[in-house]
């Protein structure tokens, strides 16, 4: 499998490539910023870019969209519950400019949904809390939590539409279920494991 982290945009929110190295068809997820950073590693690494995949709708999550839509024609895939943030972005508190808009969704993803990447497939879990259409993608043992889950916090709930009980709720019934070796990749900082978090996120000491 073809796994690429590039940190982009002011915010550094991780944009991720998943590849297939058989058929060489690629997803993008997040690309918040940076589109031409994007497009190279997708070009030094020969891909097909075939989804572009938005784990919620915050503007450092969904700003290149745009640019990487009219470069590669991918279609476009969120929840529901935040896809009228594509097209009105939401305001955020450390925006010195306005947030670029994005195309609106082509695909509109949902609990257990399986999304083929090649002969990859990715598994969405629905984790509400840090937007209400947050989502979390799995393949195998990696997981990634796009703001749900961070290494050593989670996401902030003080945003519109943010709720801190559901979002504990996601974490603790969606994520710390999952196999201990399970490796997650957030959307912005380092990645970590659930073996980790179960037993040194200060948010889930009373977990175990």
């Amino acid at each position: 499998m073809i796994f690429r982290c590039i940190p982009v945009g002011i915010l550094q929110a991780n944009c991720y490539v998943i590849g297939c190295p058989k058929t060489h068809e690629a997803a993008i997820i997040d690309p918040g910023a940076e589109p031409e950073l994007i497009l190279s590693v997708i070009e030094k690494n020969q891909l097909k870019v075939v989804k572009i995949i938005n784990t919620h709708g915050h503007p450092d999550h969904i700003g290149a969209n745009g640019k990487i839509k009219e470069a590669t024609q991918a279609p476009i895939l969120i929840h529901s519950a935040d896809k009228d943030m594509l097209t009105h972005p939401l305001p955020m508190p450390f925006d010195a400019e306005e947030p670029a808009a994005s195309p609106a969704p082509d695909i509109l993803i949902k609990e257990g949904d399986i999304i083929k990447i090649g002969e990859l497939k990715l598994t969405v879990i629905e984790t509400p809390g840090h937007s209400p259409g947050g989502i979390c993608l799995r393949l195998n043992d990696i997981l990634l939590t796009g703001d749900t889950l961070f290494a050593g916090t989670i996401g902030r709930t003080d945003l519109p539409g943010g709720s801190l009980e559901a979002l504990n709720h996601s974490i603790r019934h969606k994520l710390l279920v999952l196999p201990d070796e399970t490796e997650v990749y957030p959307g912005h900082g380092p990645s970590t494991t659930i073996h980790q978090e179960k037993h040194y996120n200060p948010f889930f000491s009373d977990y175990l």
